[in-house]
């Protein structure tokens, strides 16, 4: 066999390595798409506006929340959900990134007590019981005049871009049921953010 300098071999297994890469990386990305968790736009916004009353920005919005049999079973079975209100309010600026003049987030644990039957919600302090998941729903789908900016963030005349959304936050369960959300539909549940103009 004749000697072949190693630098020489080197260059000429770069291709096949190459190639090699190329196949590794595809099939990750395969894999990713398999394993990577389903996004669905399934709760429906109604409608949203926001109001300037005195000092204070005011946020309305009304979902149409409903939870499938998986969820309803999982909350009978002591399993707390946790859903997100998400809420922006950004400033378009020609000369650099869109200026983020408020930024909230709301999140509402929902549990059922089996010995009273009763549903709880718990936002920060607040704490409310209800009788049925319906009632559940509706509080929870329904904002109304909830302060999400002081006025003086805003300029009068200007146009700004306001975004909402509601979504059951995964991350926030217990650790079995995050890798059963990561695989199935059933536990994916977010409206699209829901986005208007606005000016003061």
């Amino acid at each position: 066999m004749p000697f072949q300098h190693p630098a020489r071999a080197l260059h000429e297994d770069a291709p096949s390595r190459l190639r090699r890469l190329a196949r590794l990386l595809v099939i990750a990305a395969i894999g990713f798409a398999f394993t990577s968790p389903v996004i669905a736009d399934n709760i429906p916004v109604n409608e949203a506006d926001l109001r300037v009353e005195e000092s204070e920005v005011l946020l309305s919005a009304e979902f149409d929340l409903a939870l499938n049999p998986t969820l309803e079973e999982a909350l009978k079975n002591g399993v707390p959900l946790y859903f997100v209100l998400e809420f922006e309010l950004t400033r378009n600026r020609w000369y650099w990134f869109d200026a983020l003049v408020a930024n909230i987030s709301i999140t509402h644990r929902v549990s059922y007590n089996a010995l009273t039957r009763q549903y709880r919600v718990a936002s920060g302090l607040l704490a409310l019981t209800f009788p049925s998941l319906p009632e559940v729903e509706r509080y929870i789908g329904r904002v109304t005049s909830r302060p999400v900016a002081g006025s003086d963030a805003l300029v009068k005349g200007l146009h700004y871009v306001a975004s909402v959304r509601l979504r059951l936050d995964v991350n926030l369960l217990p650790k079995p049921f995050q890798l059963d959300a990561l695989a199935s539909r059933e536990w994916t549940l977010s409206s699209n953010w829901y986005r208007w103009s606005f000016s003061p």
